[in-house]
């Protein structure tokens, strides 16, 4: 297994690099989109500060069928969108608009439910503060939220990779990708458990960062 491991070092150097590529971008889309969405879908819902059916149905029904959609299928199904969006439909980069979609998807529901276990209490207290829009999500939505969207971060993220390791349908390479060509079509199964291994090393890194991270920021 050793042998094998020095024998294909550099590819797995390079697969991990697209692990983070893939990984990293669709964590910031999830941030950057998925966390507004989210919050989006908590104050349109029923009995909530800004009401609206309308927009609830429409960002939820959007939201469910992504999240619904087979990854493997919706991957193919956006070659064309993808292929519009960063002039190609092959390789790392290409990869990661699938996942990004994917990924404001998962993370913005996390984070609905997030903001739900937030007190109702202190929403009244911001606003008998007078508390603007901005400084209600920022200084009192968020900061009571803050372990849960961690939490909600560190499960997507772990999802994301997971979701990764099939992005070799359409080049996008990482470690799945890498398990899969070095390891299973050669017959090499020391080098399909390395691959494996190294996944797993990597998902219990992030939760143990998440959860220690989620710890530190738990005022409760």
């Amino acid at each position: 297994m050793f042998e094998n491991m020095l024998k294909y070092q550099d590819q797995m150097w390079l697969s991990i690099g697209e692990t983070f590529v893939m990984v990293g971008i669709s964590v910031g889309a999830a941030v950057l989109l998925g966390l507004p969405l989210g919050t989006v879908l908590y104050f349109c819902r029923k009995g909530q500060l800004y009401e609206n059916k309308t927009l609830s149905l429409v960002l939820n029904s959007i939201v469910n069928v992504v999240r619904s959609f087979p990854f493997l299928l919706l991957v193919v199904a956006l070659i064309p969108f993808t292929r519009f969006l960063v002039g190609t439909a092959i390789g790392t980069m290409a990869a990661t608009v699938p996942l990004s979609i994917v990924a404001i998807a998962y993370y913005s529901r996390l984070v609905e439910q997030s903001l739900l276990e937030v007190p109702k209490g202190t929403i009244e207290a911001a606003l008998s503060m007078g508390a603007s829009k901005p400084g209600l999500i920022f200084k009192f939505l968020y900061v009571e939220a803050r372990s849960g969207l961690v939490l909600g971060l560190t499960a997507s993220t772990i999802s994301f990779i997971s979701f990764s390791t099939v992005m070799g349908v359409v080049g996008g390479g990482g470690v799945g990708d890498f398990a899969i060509r070095y390891g299973y079509q050669r017959f090499e199964t020391e080098v399909m458990v390395y691959a494996i291994l190294v996944m797993i090393l990597l998902v219990q890194i992030i939760q143990f960062a998440g959860s220690a991270l989620a710890r530190l920021l738990d005022k409760r």
